[in-house]
């Protein structure tokens, strides 16, 4: 193994454990004599950065862009056959494999585990746990009480656990990648979570309640002294306003919002940036 492969495996480990998403492409066929041939790797970073190459010049550009719109479609579609038709200093995409002048790459995405901490295993959280864990997420459940946070209920989950909130989360590991819902049964709850949770680092913290009801536990989080841009941080009411009443909808409700946090979303609705319809001749 070369110095740049050692590399490449290096950050892509790093990834795996707690980095950005990392694309790498690989030379499966390549035309022969060609420089570089099959076997050869190439990381790409969500910049648009790289490490290793192929060469530069069009071609490298081009995978370069791909690996980028490749990262737009994970985890949908975590492997990718990409085939290209070189042309003199230009190269050609191609829809399928081409013959023995023609490229063959496959792309590889990374993205480091991504964990949906539901701290609540009522109603909303057991959909929650649900939809969580169909979009990609590894879930870990906890509650106070036995008889919601169990494998029974859950068996969709990774992690299930009852027992003392403040314990169980200190033990719980949390990084930029942990996504945390509290949605228990009542404000106190809640608070403890919340206080337990909002200096480590969590990708997002959101917490459910009225916003009376949010706004009485922030104020006591206040003025214990918990820094004020960390409890602004938090995204409570909690979820998009969609007229959600059962909890199944509440659910899809926040799960939307924890998307838009993890993928860089804007929550406005799609059609927002649609033109303005033409009215055309009519064809007889």
């Amino acid at each position: 193994m070369n110095d740049v492969s050692r590399e490449i495996s290096a950050e892509v480990l790093r990834t795996a454990r707690e980095g950005p998403p990392v694309a790498v492409a690989t030379i499966i066929a390549a035309p022969e004599g060609a420089d570089p041939g099959a076997g050869a790797k190439m990381l790409v970073r969500k910049d648009g950065g790289n490490l290793g190459s192929f060469g530069g010049a069009a071609f490298e550009r081009t995978v370069v862009e791909d690996c980028l719109a490749a990262m737009d479609e994970f985890p949908r579609r975590p492997v990718q056959a990409l085939y290209y038709q070189p042309e003199g200093a230009r190269i050609h995409r191609l829809e399928a494999r081409g013959g023995a002048e023609a490229y063959e790459i496959m792309v590889e995405l990374v993205e480091a585990p991504v964990t949906l901490l539901i701290i609540g295993g009522g109603h909303i959280g057991l959909s929650l746990a649900t939809i969580g864990e169909h979009v990609g997420f590894s879930v870990a459940v906890m509650d106070d009480r036995e008889m919601y946070a169990n494998a029974e209920r859950f068996p969709m989950a990774d992690f299930v656990k009852h027992g003392d909130f403040t314990e169980m989360i200190a033990e719980f590991p949390i990084g930029t990648n942990t996504y945390i819902v509290m949605v228990s049964r009542g404000h106190k709850q809640d608070e403890t979570a919340l206080r337990a949770v909002i200096d480590r680092g969590a990708g997002y913290v959101g917490m459910i309640g009225s916003n009376r009801r949010v706004s009485t536990v922030l104020r006591h989080l206040a003025e214990e002294g918990l820094p004020l841009e960390a409890l602004e941080r938090v995204y409570t009411p909690i979820g998009f306003d969609i007229g959600a009443e059962t909890p199944e909808e509440i659910a899809v409700s926040i799960m939307a919002e924890i998307i838009m946090a993890w993928r860089g979303g804007t929550g406005k609705q799609m059609r927002e940036g649609r033109p303005p319809i033409k009215a055309g001749a009519v064809e007889a």
